[in-house]
């Protein structure tokens, strides 16, 4: 099968609807039993040996913790706390909106989990105090990227197994952009509060503001617990990811009894349905790996860009807007494996840093989330307010542009995204 024909089949099978993980599969299959003196078995053992990766038990852990969070009302002591906060300012709630979404990014790694359990509890709440549905699903969808940028992150998980490069580095990476990403979002909810004069609570008492601390404090202490014992060397990402899960389950259970056993085997369920979808893809998309590997792709694009660009800063503007592209229509776990082994190479002949291609790219798939037709976070924020995905679409742009302005920022001035992981000795 020519490299033409596999590229025909997949925009094929895109088209009619196929979800993007069979697509991945079924083209792998096809374009390697053509392939001569390659068996067919091949597949098979690379989706397995794709799987086959200890840091990639840390993805279902972190979506555990995520559901323990969500069904133990963890996520409501938050969201109480950060209204006390920033209530009292013009569009309080959506102040805190974002608030609670970089705090629960510091928890789970998953924008999606933040995007439902933080939606679902704002998004009405919103509504009924007088902000428009557009607003209320765009900034709700919108800070949850946040989710996949602040430590722990389940894509820099991933990019790390694919690349080698230090999950620490990466998460520590994360760290400034994603708090400039959310300081710019409040920033446009602030304008836009004052336009549309939305609704303000009044000023909390300091007793009131201490007294939902000390209620939110335990949950406040799970991102200081996952991250500092992570870039202190105390356990791995995967180790994290379980203390997570069981640090969120014990809070749930004995200190805020907010969640029962019997609740377990359907958070179980959730948990394992959530977690099989981005790791068939990623199965499926390691076979892929192997199709473009004996069609030399990598060392195709290399030969391209060292011909063509030769400028670092340009290569990555190009790089962001192949995965804007991308993002559009593909979760962001396939596509980084399919695509960071192909440009990955050129990118360390350019002298570009492994951990500064990885925030970025993560960034950039982060806008893919709240981009249709995938847009699986506007899709979710959208369902909660009965809001068609045009009028969602309206709604998330401004806050989209805070996020781009400080994908560029980063992308540009690698040091935004190193300081943290240089001053702590990690790079």
């Amino acid at each position: 099968m020519t490299p033409m024909l596999i590229v025909g089949l997949f925009v094929l099978l895109i088209f009619l609807g196929v979800p993007i993980a069979f697509v991945i599969g079924i083209i792998s299959l096809a374009g390697i039993a053509t392939l001569p003196f390659v068996p067919n078995l091949t597949v098979f053992m690379k989706m397995f040996n794709g799987l086959n990766s200890f840091v990639l038990l840390a993805v279902p852990l972190f979506i555990l913790a995520a559901n323990l969070m969500n069904h133990g009302q963890i996520t409501r002591k938050l969201v109480n706390f950060c209204i006390a906060l920033v209530g009292n300012v013009r569009g309080g709630l959506a102040h805190a909106n974002i608030l609670v979404s970089m705090i629960f990014a510091g928890v789970s790694g998953s924008s999606q989990a933040d995007t439902a359990g933080v939606g679902k509890m704002l998004i009405p709440a919103m509504i009924e105090t007088g902000y428009d549905k557009e607003n209320s699903v765009g900034v709700t969808a919108a800070s949850s990227t946040i989710g996949v940028i602040i430590p722990p992150s389940i894509p820099m998980v991933i990019y790390s197994g694919l690349t080698n490069a230090s999950v620490a580095a990466l998460f520590l990476g994360g760290m400034i952009p994603g708090i400039l990403v959310g300081v710019t979002m409040m920033m446009i909810v602030y304008l836009i509060g004052h336009r549309r004069n939305f609704p303000k609570y009044e000023k909390a008492k300091y007793s009131d503001v201490w007294k939902l601390f000390k209620e939110s404090s335990p949950a406040l202490l799970t991102p200081v617990i996952i991250v500092g014992g992570i870039t202190t060397g105390w356990y791995t990402p995967t180790e994290a990811a379980a203390f997570a899960s069981v640090y969120a389950l014990l809070i749930s259970l004995f200190i805020y009894r907010t969640l029962k056993l019997r609740d377990l085997p359907g958070i179980l369920k959730e948990t394992l349905k959530l977690s099989s979808l981005s790791l068939f893809a990623l199965a499926t998309a390691s076979a892929l790996g192997e199709l473009l590997g004996y069609y030399k792709a990598s060392e195709g694009v290399a030969a391209f860009f060292a011909a063509n660009v030769g400028n670092p800063r340009i290569f990555l503007l190009i790089v962001i807007a192949f995965f804007l592209f991308v993002g559009t229509f593909m979760d962001a776990i396939p596509a980084m494996i399919l695509f960071i082994p192909v440009i990955l190479p050129t990118a360390v002949t350019m002298g570009i840093s492994p951990v500064h291609l990885g925030v970025v790219v993560v960034m950039t798939l982060a806008v893919g989330l709240v981009t249709p037709p995938y847009g699986l976070c506007l899709l979710i924020a959208g369902s909660i307010a009965d809001l068609s995905i045009e009028r969602s679409l309206k709604g998330v742009l401004p806050y989209i542009s805070a996020l781009m302005i400080i994908l560029l920022l980063v992308a540009m001035f690698p040091d935004v995204a190193f300081f943290v992981p240089k001053a702590l000795g990690v790079m």
